[in-house]
């Protein structure tokens, strides 16, 4: 199963887990499914989530269109650095 573990610096919890649920429905038809989202205990703002994904290429994709637009909307945004993960 593919999964795709994000991480995302100088945020807080509470507006990124809002952001998701807000995101849920539309991530959902991309095939894009929150199963965690953490916390980092050493530095609470670093907030790191895992979505298991139907199509790892496809989200792939999803992930650097989607980042591309909004690098161009805004340079200096602030997204999550993104690890995609196979377990073939």
């Amino acid at each position: 199963m593919a999964h795709i573990l994000a991480r995302l610096s100088g945020v807080k919890f509470a507006d990124v887990k809002q952001q998701l649920e807000g995101d849920a429905p539309g991530h959902a038809e991309q095939g894009m499914y929150l199963e965690h989202l953490w916390s980092n205990a050493d530095d609470p703002n670093e907030i790191l989530f895992l979505f298991r994904v139907d199509d790892l290429n496809h989200c792939k994709q999803l992930v650097d269109r989607v980042h591309a637009e909004a690098r161009q909307e805004d340079p200096n945004v602030k997204l999550p650095h993104m690890t995609f993960l196979d377990d073939k």
